[in-house]
């Protein structure tokens, strides 16, 4: 009787043992299925940013004033609002010549793959009374190499006091709109014409203008860089 009962009793347990893992293999089972499914899921990955490079010298690094006072910083914090697809990588260099923005410019387009580039260089070249055929083929190597990388290009132009005479000033200047158009690429004739009438708007070196005027050299140019941001 009693051994009858005992292997009634073991027969009980073990099914409600039984009954138990089964009923946790049927809990668990969605919860492997949900981990396998999103282990399958491909992850999905941010779009990367549309990038504009800006190749310039001390007017675009914001020399003297901190970097977020520059035009170019204030460009890209408009584009941020305007254009949230986009930003900015400002690689100019205080002191940079074309001849340094021509060797400079294989090596930023692999690393920052652009798709808008803005040269504004050419100041220091006339400032030093560079060879004006030197410039401009700098210049070209440089809107040539933006172009074979599939950058759209800003060329940003300069000009310089009469005090350099009438035949290099005029020559220096004439540069930028013969290559813009040679080149085919969007032009801003002079980078401070909005503030280059009024000394108040330079430091004390007459050269770099001060924070009050970086809006204006940003609204100047902006005219020229959103239209290639479409």
């Amino acid at each position: 009787m009693q051994s009858t009962y005992a292997a009634r009793l073991g027969r009980i347990q073990w099914t409600m043992v039984m009954a138990a893992v089964l009923a946790l293999a049927a809990m668990l089972l969605p919860l492997h299925a949900t981990a396998q499914a999103a282990r399958a899921a491909p992850v999905a990955q941010p779009k990367p940013a549309n990038t504009v490079l800006v190749l310039g010298d001390s007017l675009s690094a914001a020399y003297g004033l901190a970097p977020s006072q520059g035009w170019v910083a204030l460009t890209a914090a408009r584009m941020s609002k305007t254009n949230p697809g986009w930003r900015v990588m400002n690689a100019s260099i205080s002191g940079e010549t074309t001849a340094g923005g021509a060797a400079r410019i294989e090596g930023e387009l692999k690393r920052v793959r652009p798709k808008v580039v803005v040269i504004a260089l050419g100041a220091n070249d006339g400032l030093r009374g560079l060879p004006l055929a030197q410039t401009r083929a700098n210049l070209d190597r440089m809107i040539r190499a933006a172009k074979q990388g599939g950058a759209r290009v800003l060329l940003v132009g300069m000009r310089m006091p009469p005090n350099y005479g009438r035949d290099y000033t005029q020559g220096f200047e004439a540069n930028y709109g013969a290559l813009a158009k040679q080149e085919s690429v969007a032009l801003v004739p002079f980078l401070l014409e909005p503030v280059a009438a009024d000394r108040a708007n330079f430091q004390a070196d007459n050269l770099h203008p001060v924070a009050s005027a970086q809006p204006k050299i940003r609204d100047h140019v902006w005219k020229g860089l959103s239209p290639l941001l479409k």
